[in-house]
């Protein structure tokens, strides 16, 4: 848990000395990135699972390799019975991997009906160099991030839905799919409904903006994962946090790098903060006001409405509603929610 002070002492078990760990930050040029993706539509497939049976189309899209990444594709997935979406959940994979396959996880077609979504799944990967471990692709702004964008619209275009090219996102992602996710909010927060980062090491970003900050996240780490990784993601949120980040620390005490419970948590925080973010198919996101949510206290384990009252003078997580922060406590607990 937080100790007194951030650096210097143990957080959540894990020791930091010094200044936070960050991957220093970098300018980078915003100038668009033209392509064209290549579309093809695969297939509208029936589909059962455990919560029947389940009509979708799969539309498949490749980027030709750009600046910062050599394999840019892209599966999108939506049920055939919606007229409209009022947005996108985009699944971004681990590091270099190929995260397509989720477009046909049963979960997450499953929240997508449920909630009027379409999937995107993603497979970014680099272009060889000396530290693998560094991922460029996650470094939107200088190309990936439009690859991601001008598939979006062709799909829009080739599924007959035009609102996906406009669609707000919830973003999903573990390990470098996190920090993909942490990135692409910095570049277009005005795009994200809501985010996770989930235990991924390596950002190009430190301090975000007041905009990005203002986009609700929940950020994972794992108590048994390296501490590189963990003492990283705890410095960006604090730093943020202190900046009035409507973010969440969540550690799962007894997994190291691996999903564990993130996805279920993750699930019913995008699933809160939707409602609360969307006022009508094409309207800009609504922002959330801070006192409005839930305080957790990592120390006791505990959350309470913030209301009027002041913050602690040690970082808290922010909840948006006290199911959220159910869920958080229960990850942190390693109890049911």
């Amino acid at each position: 848990m937080f100790g007194r002070t951030m650096f210097g002492h143990t957080i959540f078990g894990h020791t930091i000395l010094g200044h936070p760990p960050f991957v220093h930050r970098r300018m980078f040029s915003r100038a668009a990135f033209p392509m064209l993706a290549a579309l093809t539509l695969v297939s509208s497939t029936t589909r059962a699972s455990a919560q029947g049976v389940q009509n979708g189309t799969t539309i498949e899209g490749t980027v030709a390799p750009g600046n910062n990444f050599d394999k840019a594709n892209f599966r999108l997935w939506f049920p055939n019975d919606v007229p409209s979406f009022q947005g996108i959940v985009v699944l971004v994979p681990g590091s270099n991997g190929d995260g397509r396959p989720q477009a046909q996880d049963t979960v997450w077609q499953a929240f997508a009906i449920k909630h009027k979504m379409a999937l995107v799944a993603c497979q970014f990967t680099d272009k060889p160099h000396d530290q693998g471990f560094f991922e460029d692709y996650i470094k939107v702004s200088e190309g990936s991030g439009n690859a991601l964008l001008s598939t979006i619209n062709d799909f829009a275009q080739k599924s007959k839905h035009p609102e996906l090219a406009t669609a707000p996102f919830l973003m999903w992602g573990m390990s470098a799919g996190g920090q993909f996710n942490y990135e692409f909010v910095a570049w277009k927060p005005e795009r994200v409904i809501a985010f996770v980062v989930n235990k991924g090491g390596v950002y190009y970003s430190a301090l975000l903006s007041k905009a990005s900050r203002a986009v609700p996240g929940m950020l994972f780490v794992g108590g048994k994962d390296l501490e590189f990784r963990t003492n990283t993601i705890v410095g960006l949120f604090a730093v943020n946090r202190r900046g009035g980040a409507l973010w969440a620390l969540a550690e799962e005490p007894g997994v190291g790098h691996v999903v564990g419970r993130s996805r279920d948590v993750a699930t019913v925080f995008f699933e809160d903060v939707l409602p609360m973010r969307i006022a009508q198919a094409g309207a800009p996101l609504k922002p959330l006001v801070e006192k409005s949510g839930f305080l957790g206290d990592f120390k006791s384990k505990t959350f309470k409405a913030m209301g009027d009252s002041a913050a602690p003078g040690y970082p808290t997580a922010w909840l948006p509603t006290q199911r959220s922060a159910n869920a958080w406590q229960g990850i942190l607990t390693e109890k049911p929610f």
